[in-house]
């Protein structure tokens, strides 16, 4: 998927789901029920041994099963593994902090690059290393008070918040109202007995729920 789509597809459907497994048939199932929940972007987090081998199965799945989906790689750290998983064919990469060399060779790729940050100043370094979007982590530490004061000085600065947003219309209108760009939901959408007990429509619909609080609090804004 071309760069501009994805940054696109972030923005308008809002939530970045965000899930690791070590198997991948329920990976599979997660991001199957995502994709009928309505996301169009999915992270999947570079944080176990198999992960590598994991998302690339998931690549083969998304071009064969799940058309229009942007299938990116989250979590790394470093130019290698970042270059290790854009060769095998990632969409999009999301780095917990700021590494411009990561920046580099996503930009190299023509793919987007989403690096974390949590100060003014690693926007605007972010900024100058070529990013567009940048991941506002942990989200819950630094608060909504951040995202809405840094659009003063920053206008156009596009922010996915990370950490602590919850699926709920308090927590959504709490952030889409600050200004994020989108915000990304990880165990707060892919709880751990759900998994467990294998309860993927609970999942399809609480991505669903999360993705109209999305359109409801901008038609009424």
């Amino acid at each position: 998927m071309d760069k501009e789509t994805t940054l696109v597809l972030l923005n308008e459907v809002g939530i970045l789901p965000l899930f690791y497994h070590a198997d991948i048939e329920i990976a599979k199932e997660v991001i199957n029920a995502s994709y009928r929940g309505g996301a169009r972007a999915f992270e999947f987090t570079n944080r176990g041994e198999n992960a590598f081998n994991v998302f690339t199965e998931l690549l083969a799945h998304v071009k064969e099963s799940l058309p229009g989906l942007s299938l990116g790689i989250g979590t790394i750290y470093d130019v290698e593994t970042a270059q290790k998983f854009i060769d095998a064919g990632t969409d999009f990469i999301v780095t917990p902090c700021l590494n411009p060399e990561v920046g580099r060779a996503c930009s190299i790729a023509n793919i987007p690059w989403i690096p974390g940050i949590s100060t003014l100043t690693e926007i605007y370094n972010a900024q100058q290393a070529g990013a567009e979007v940048v991941k506002l982590f942990p989200g819950e530490v630094v608060g909504s008070k951040f995202v809405r004061a840094i659009r003063g000085p920053m206008p156009k600065v596009k922010i996915m918040v990370t950490g602590g947003v919850q699926p709920t219309r308090e927590s959504i209108g709490e952030w889409f109202g600050a200004g994020a760009y989108a915000v990304g939901l990880g165990s707060n959408l892919f709880p751990k007995d759900v998994i467990a007990e294998g309860n993927y429509s609970w999942i399809e619909q609480k991505v669903a729920e999360s993705i109209n609080l999305v359109k409801e609090f901008r038609q009424n804004s």
